[in-house]
């Protein structure tokens, strides 16, 4: 193996420790303690533990936390009644519905009933214009966020001129990933499982992001020799004669790891920058509520 393994959880710890340093800045000088209210709908197994997490990372750096966990059967009024209480609540400063949603809510429904100063995912459409925009105070999705921040980390904070393929077109990924990238001077192509000649088109690629959701979907011969990968996906995988998943990302990491100057591991590369920058956005999201400035990158 010749890529240079990025690291997300040391990134990560890093980025925590920046939020928890100015958390205790705003605390002291503002008397702002930033919070952050997760809502989780059902029994979902991977999501209860994503929400556990994310409650334990927001108490560790010293905000409030706040759950709501609601049964499967819980109705679409009652959830936008509880996310309008939480838009008017003084202490709440981010707020997150847990996708996906049980199938009889609609959920851009409810992701639009979430005041945009509070949607520290990112997935309100006034952020998504924002964003498209390069409104500096748009509220950026968490995941392609981390990503821009591992790459930035990579290529000494300059992105210019280099050519990035986004495989994936997802508003939760691919399309603000592209817009971030487009933001700092990349020239970016966003493929899809349409596109043709798929292989190609990444080989052309400087940066090339896979979010698509296929386990090892991205061959080693499809990435272009000093190349940066990252693998957005978190695909679990049943291993025969066992009880337990795998975690496989959308690249053949192996493979891809013979070619590229540096790689994203699956897991321990985007997943744990995704949470980090949730607990950023929050901290954001409460200067800007409160006028005061905010010291975080």
């Amino acid at each position: 193996m010749n890529a240079r393994v990025i690291d997300g959880k040391a990134t990560a710890q890093n980025l925590r420790e920046l939020v928890a340093a100015e958390v205790e800045r705003l605390v002291a000088q503002h008397n702002l303690q930033p919070g952050l209210a997760v809502v989780l709908v059902g029994e979902d197994p991977a999501s209860q533990v994503y929400v556990r997490n994310k409650g334990r990372q927001t108490l560790e750096a010293g905000m409030r936390s706040f759950e709501h966990k609601l049964p499967a059967n819980t109705s679409e009024v009652e959830i936008l009644d509880l996310v309008e209480q939480l838009n008017s609540d003084p202490l709440v400063h981010g707020i997150l519905v847990q996708l996906p949603l049980p199938d009889h809510v609609d959920e851009q429904r409810v992701i639009n009933a979430i005041d945009p100063a509070k949607d520290v995912d990112g997935f309100h459409p006034m952020n998504t214009g924002a964003l498209s925009n390069g409104d500096p105070r748009a509220m950026v999705p968490c995941t392609p966020l981390g990503c821009l921040m591992m790459l930035k980390d990579q290529f000494d904070g300059d992105l210019s001129g280099q050519h990035a393929v986004v495989v994936g077109r997802s508003n939760i990924v691919g399309k603000p990933m592209a817009q971030l990238l487009l933001q700092n001077h990349c020239t970016v192509t966003i493929a899809h499982s349409r596109t043709r000649d798929l292989p190609e088109l990444c080989r052309s690629a400087d940066i090339l992001v896979a979010a698509v959701g296929r386990p090892e979907m991205v061959r080693g011969d499809w990435v272009k020799p000093g190349a940066t990968v990252i693998d957005v996906g978190i695909n679990r995988v049943g291993v025969a004669g066992q009880d337990k998943a795998r975690l496989l990302g959308d690249v053949a990491f192996a493979e891809a790891a013979t070619v590229a100057a540096a790689i994203t591991p699956v897991p321990g590369g985007v997943g744990p920058m995704t949470i980090a920058c949730l607990l950023r956005n929050t901290v954001v999201a409460a200067c800007h509520q409160h006028n005061v400035s905010c010291q975080l990158p």
